[in-house]
């Protein structure tokens, strides 16, 4: 795996390759994670590590790209942490555990607009523990399912090799590839050329 996507302003809007009909559906059918309407004509996919920093730069624009298009698209989230960076499985499966208990988005969140607090830490295991109890999550629990929840990570991880994912973030959006950071002008041009279901 690469982590070339580093480089903020690789993804420059334009499509690198186009899924078949077949591959779009894995991306979706085996999605475990996502907000609107599923039924919309426009469907975006990303595959990020939560550790990456560009994937933290793009968590924003993703934000925003949802609040001003939430009747037209439907976003689903991947898992795809990359071997380099050691504390991204954990971190995945924080957010996992947290759905566990349905607050998959809120410690998604909340891992994301922190990661400079954990990403090299020795002891990130805790510092999420921190943030489930800041979710009032029951912790018992949570430390519990935190070593249960690997299988939808390492299904999204293949699903990503699958498509051909080399890098984070990676988006998909209907089936067109879009590796590195797409800013939010560039999401909603591609978005408003979409025409509506």
């Amino acid at each position: 795996m690469t982590a070339g996507a580093f480089v903020l302003g690789k993804g420059n809007g334009q499509p690198k390759q186009v899924l078949d009909s077949v591959d779009q559906n894995i991306l979706l059918a085996n999605s475990k994670h996502a907000i609107g309407n599923p039924e919309t004509a426009i469907k975006i996919v990303e595959f990020a590590d939560f550790q990456c920093p560009a994937c933290g730069q793009a968590h924003p624009i993703i934000k925003k790209v949802l609040e001003s298009n939430k009747d037209r698209a439907y976003f689903v989230f991947r898992h795809f942490p990359l071997p380099s960076h050691k504390n991204s499985k954990s971190a995945a499966q924080a957010a996992e555990a947290a759905g566990e208990q349905d607050k998959f988005w809120e410690m998604h969140d909340l891992i994301f607009e922190n990661q400079k607090e954990w990403s090299e830490s020795g002891k990130a295991q805790e510092i999420f523990e921190s943030y489930a109890q800041k979710l009032g999550l029951d912790l018992g629990k949570f430390k519990e399912d935190f070593d249960k929840v690997k299988n939808p990570i390492e299904q999204d991880y293949a699903d990503g090799n699958r498509v051909g994912v080399d890098s984070t973030p990676t988006f998909f959006i209907n089936g067109q590839k879009y590796p590195g950071v797409v800013s939010f002008e560039q999401f909603q041009k591609l978005i408003d050329q979409i025409p509506a279901k």
